[in-house]
């Protein structure tokens, strides 16, 4: 693939309290707030699950990471759609591999903004 600077990818996912529960129980991370339902019957999603949507754009592009900042700007529920868009700000061909730099913005259903990231890291050739 010629990832190129300015290249723009996406992907979404609704969470659900399967995946919840599931994540806690992988990561041991079992916090009041993603075990037992809000008022509304919903679980606060993890940040780190919710972060998880970049790496799917990731391993497509057979990405690896050297470096991950993550800005965690409002709560995600079991119910909410949330879209990752990622943005190659940088690309530089080096001896057998490519570094990258990229940004990332994660928005919810409707419209507002989750999450920022950003990452560094190579792609092997």
């Amino acid at each position: 693939m010629n990832i190129q600077t300015g290249d723009k990818f996406s992907w979404s996912r609704t969470f659900t309290a399967e995946d919840v529960l599931r994540f806690g129980e992988l990561t041991g991370d079992r916090g009041i707030h993603h075990v037992r339902p809000d008022d509304q019957g919903r679980l606060m999603v993890h940040g780190l699950l919710t972060a998880s949507i970049g790496t799917k754009i990731g391993g497509d592009l057979n990405y690896i990471a050297r470096e991950l900042k993550s800005e965690f700007i409002r709560p995600v529920f079991t119910g909410d759609t949330v879209t990752c868009e990622v943005i190659i700000e940088k690309v530089e061909q080096k001896e057998g591999y490519k570094t990258i730099e990229m940004k990332a913005e994660y928005r919810n259903q409707y419209g507002k903004v989750v999450m920022y990231g950003s990452s560094s890291g190579i792609i092997k050739e």
